[in-house]
């Protein structure tokens, strides 16, 4: 009796792993997609999958639902390790009704998302539906609901990442949206609230899904999405890398990595790299990959506002958050989605205990009717108020210029930064030189015999005078100005004193970020 029971078990479970069979699981795949099974069993360490709920089922009657069979509901849900670390995870299955969601479907996700969150785990969705189920009605978006509530609760507590491996459109793109990074797969991923047919009828637009939602749209244009990978397989190990970066919970650190790459070093080419001519542009990941361990780092967003840029590195084997201008767009200036994009970064690495290293090399914001008209003020306002909220260890290192309320903006001292590093070749002001001397020695000038050969000199003057990093050192806003090749030490040396921080905030429910 007991051998049938056990045999009867395992027929079930055999069942259940199939999914919608073997003909759909045959579709699926000639798609360029992988299971819902095959995308876990890649996330999580060798065996160290267990699987939750797989016998529920929907209790649908309508529209012939109680003919329909939909193993494990659509959805794969449980838990593993991920290098050895404990992570929840849910993966919608395509070929059990699309993946559909409906109540059950959606009571899965939200069991995971609640263990998740009594555990202190990060979670990993894996999206790949059709949408609501039509059949279950109001019960479907109850279900979408429950889930973004939970999104909401669980920001800031643990790290939440979505994969869009699939179709994910209508309300199903809200969760995602709430959730800390979003990673998309070329070619098959899809996100959007109305679909082309929709579009087509309400507006007379026509546009390709690919166009409208698919990656590269959402990782360029949008900024929805914060990577992209050729495959689903290539996804997920760009997940499995990002959680390397990540603490559990908002209550511990990042893991700490050995490295053999000396902290000590200094690194000569940094004080010959920048250009001789302060207008000319360079790469900053040509010092980004000089201060962090082996020059390795994980950038987010790296095809969104490439005039700045956020990524994860490693100092002396801990987590840093970088964010720096990158002088190879837009003159490295700050812009309205420039802003964005680093103020959500300060605010994620700030949630999970992350230094905060800012490289600084900003001419100021970006000018134009269409930047103001678009709300640069107040977009600007995030990054100044996601700064200034962040108790993390704050650096801030000055390589060229910073000037105006942009330099402010990058993290000066006013701001929180607990310790600001200057090389000697950085301008500190108002304004840059040609800028000032056109306002502060407009008299001479114009009434010079060579208005130009006396602006020549002005220009010279007030660069000599105040384009340097020495006025602010005197009042004590630069901490120290250093010599670029010693900026991996420096650098690691601050981050090592700053390691035990306690800063804290007046209570308060919560701020009021200009969003």
């Amino acid at each position: 009796m007991a051998a049938n029971k056990i045999e009867d078990l395992r027929k079930r479970k055999e069942q259940i792993q199939m999914g919608g069979g073997a003909k759909r699981i045959e579709k699926q795949h000639s798609l360029g997609k992988l299971t819902a099974r095959e995308r876990l069993n890649l996330l999580f360490d060798e065996s160290t999958f267990v699987e939750l709920d797989a016998f529920v089922k929907h209790r649908c009657t309508n529209f012939g639902m109680e003919k329909v069979e939909a193993p494990g509901e659509g959805v794969v849900t449980g838990y593993g390790m991920v290098e050895g670390r404990l992570v929840y995870a849910y993966a919608q299955d395509f070929t059990v009704v699309g993946g559909s969601l409906g109540e059950k479907h959606a009571d899965k996700i939200c069991k995971a998302m609640d263990n998740a969150l009594k555990v202190g785990a990060p979670i990993v969705g894996m999206n790949d539906s059709g949408g609501a189920r039509i059949q279950e009605g109001v019960d479907a978006l109850a279900g979408f609901g429950k889930i973004f509530y939970r999104n909401t609760i669980s920001s800031g507590v643990i790290p939440q990442i979505s994969a869009i491996m699939g179709p994910c459109a209508g309300g199903a793109v809200y969760s995602p949206a709430i959730t800390d990074f979003i990673f998309m797969v070329e070619n098959t991923s899809k996100m959007f609230i109305t679909g082309p047919e929709v579009i087509k009828t309400v507006t007379g637009e026509e546009v390709s899904a690919e166009a409208l939602g698919g990656a590269r749209t959402h990782n360029t244009i949008s900024g929805v999405a914060h990577q992209m990978a050729p495959t689903d397989a290539e996804c997920i190990a760009d997940i499995r890398r990002l959680l390397s970066f990540l603490p559990s919970n908002n209550m511990e650190t990042a893991p700490v990595y050995e490295t053999e790459d000396d902290i000590n070093k200094l690194m000569p080419e940094l004080d010959t790299l920048l250009p001789d001519h302060p207008n000319k542009p360079y790469d900053m990941f040509d010092i980004i990959t000089k201060i962090v361990d082996d020059g390795d780092y994980f950038e987010i967003l790296p095809h969104y506002a490439k005039n700045m840029i956020t990524c994860f590195a490693r100092v002396n084997g801990s987590t840093v958050g970088i964010v720096a201008n990158q002088p190879k767009f837009l003159a490295g200036c700050l812009d309205i989605n420039g802003s964005d994009k680093a103020a959500r970064f300060i605010r994620t690495c700030d949630a999970f205990n992350i230094p905060l290293l800012t490289i600084e090399d900003v001419p100021g914001f970006l000018p134009g009717s269409s930047q103001e008209y678009g709300g640069i003020i107040r977009h600007g306002a995030k990054m100044l108020y996601a700064y200034s909220e962040a108790t993390v260890p704050k650096l801030t290192l000055i390589v060229r210029k910073a000037y105006g309320g942009a330099y402010i903006g990058m993290c000066n001292k006013q701001l929180g930064a607990d310790m600001v590093f200057a090389w000697p070749n950085s301008e500190i002001a108002v304004m840059g030189p040609q800028g000032a001397a056109n306002i502060v020695f407009k008299h001479d000038i114009n009434n010079a015999e060579d208005p130009a050969a006396e602006r020549a000199k002005k220009i010279e003057e007030y660069t000599n005078e105040f384009a340097n990093p020495y006025i602010a050192a005197s009042r004590g806003y630069v901490d120290d100005v250093i010599e670029p090749n010693a900026t991996r030490p420096r650098i690691a040396d601050a981050l090592n004193m700053l390691a035990s921080k306690r800063e804290s905030r007046p209570a308060k429910k919560h701020g009021n970020i200009p969003l």
